[in-house]
């Protein structure tokens, strides 16, 4: 076989995603290609998790639908996916919390129950035992598995590696001569250690080269795991992250650190996008840099919060009252959630207007194997930025010929000017006041508007696969 499918289900709580980790981790250093994803119900605690984990000796695109083996922690799981096993394949249980019996799984598929508490005595190492009985059914080397345990657990002490270590090997010899080997086997892998990444991390990781220095959020799904990774950098980095009371007060706080010259990124979902709306115009009409994260789920309203969807593009291109100037960024890869994260922060700072980045459940939280990211050569490009205002006097939205204006941050000598929300002129003085200046008004809004067309030239064309006369054009974008 060139592919391998594996499920590991169980409550949440029980170290579902910290086991399919671990496996998917070993599996891409010991030479395959790796994609999973972590299927789980919008609850703290007590809901239903599987993750899903796909390995093959050349790429892999998807979870795939097939399942060829089932590590099943409690009774709900093996109830839900007992019977999609496929024949050759294995459920491994826990035989102290529940029996499973032949006539619930299909024909030619093997039970392997593990006494836990008779091998480890201690029910929250569950999940190695079993993983260590898989390994020996499936023939999977065990050494990346152990170096993964001690990796986990530096930070806890030798007295837990070892007894992880312990229930891991004692799964392993467990199953050994019990059962039969599984038919189902995957080539060996090729040797090579591949990097195992997910697509919010990709994008806290551009944003990072990019030189980011500021990230403001309220925590949603599916954005809230770019929160915890780049918390997890912050200090390491010089990153100021913030955790606000509100998405309203998340935007505000990014457009303010992008106004006195900080690059600044925020992130939430469809939900929290609708309430940071106003502020999205308040960057368009101050022509603040800003980067916007909105990582898709279900919608309308609360939605499907734990579910993929990619609902919200006109959401994003009709976002704030009026028209102005932002541009839309939706990566397709891991890499492109790296690469098009630093370009985003460059656009914001060319082109003085906000830029989104649409991605959604499916690839802000999968896991995938690739071939990694160039970080020698990073292109920073910060603009019309100026230090030394001209004798003349400075104007802050001077009007110019691509609509991009001299952008002088707080504190320049000489370069006074108002930033306000309402209309302004160049100088900033706004002329909401004025009885009527039709005039101001077409003028500033062409010069913000002129900006679109020199912001088109430094966007990709779409990709066109396939004839151009072709009766038929499906169009894709994103993930999809």
């Amino acid at each position: 076989m060139s592919e391998l499918t594996v499920w590991v289900g169980g409550a949440a709580g029980d170290g579902i995603a910290s086991a399919g980790e671990s496996f998917a981790k070993a599996c891409s250093r010991s030479g395959y290609h790796v994609f999973a994803y972590n299927s789980y119900q919008s609850v703290i605690r007590g809901g239903h998790v599987c993750m899903h984990i796909r390995i093959g000796t050349q790429k892999v695109y998807t979870q795939g639908d097939e399942l060829d083996y089932l590590i099943a922690l409690n009774l709900d799981t093996f109830q839900r996916y007992g019977t999609r096993v496929v024949s050759g394949g294995a459920v491994f249980y826990n035989s102290d919390k529940f029996q499973a019996k032949p006539e619930q799984v299909g024909r030619g598929v093997q039970l392997i129950g593990v006494p836990v508490m008779e091998l480890v005595g201690n029910q929250l190492m569950q999940n190695t035992a079993l993983m260590g009985a898989l390994m020996q059914v499936v023939g999977l080397d065990p050494s990346a598995i152990r170096e993964l345990i001690q990796e986990r657990f530096a930070k806890k002490g030798e007295a837990v590696i070892t007894a992880n270590l312990d229930a891991f090997d004692k799964g392993m010899a467990y199953a050994k001569g019990r059962f039969q080997s599984g038919s189902l086997r995957v080539g060996k892998g090729d040797g090579k250690r591949r990097p195992l990444a997910g697509g919010n991390p990709m994008v806290g990781f551009g944003a990072l080269a990019a030189g980011c220095r500021f990230y403001s959020a309220y925590p949603m799904t599916p954005a809230s795991s770019l929160l915890h990774w780049l918390v997890k950098y912050a200090a390491k980095t010089g990153l100021l992250v913030k955790q606000c009371e509100d998405e309203i007060a998340a935007l505000n706080m990014a457009i303010g650190a992008g106004h006195v010259g900080v690059r600044a990124m925020t992130g939430t979902s469809g939900g929290g996008f609708a309430l940071m709306t106003e502020a999205v115009g308040e960057a368009g009409m101050t022509e603040t840099p800003v980067v916007i994260v909105e990582a898709q789920r279900g919608g309308p309203s609360t939605g499907l919060p734990t579910k993929t969807e990619q609902g919200d593009l006109f959401q994003m291109l009709g976002a704030s009252e009026g028209e102005f100037p932002k541009a839309i960024l939706a990566p397709r890869t891991l890499q492109e959630c790296y690469t098009m994260t630093i370009e985003a922060f460059n656009l914001a700072e060319k082109y003085q207007c906000p830029v989104l980045i649409a991605t959604d459940l499916y690839l802000a939280e999968r896991l995938e194997t690739f071939e990694g990211v160039d970080i020698t050569d990073i292109p920073i490009e910060r603009g019309e930025l100026v230090t030394q205002p001209p004798a003349n006097g400075y104007r802050r939205f001077l009007d110019t010929k691509s609509g991009v204006s001299p952008r002088a941050l707080p504190g320049t000598r000489g370069a006074v000017f108002t930033a306000a929300t309402d209309e302004h002129d160049e100088d900033g003085i706004v002329i909401s006041d004025v009885f009527t200046n039709p005039a101001m008004r077409a003028k500033m809004m062409e010069k913000r508007m002129r900006k679109i067309g020199y912001l088109l030239k430094d966007l990709s064309p779409p990709q066109i696969d396939g004839p151009k006369d072709a009766d038929l054009t499906l169009v894709g974008w994103g993930s999809t």
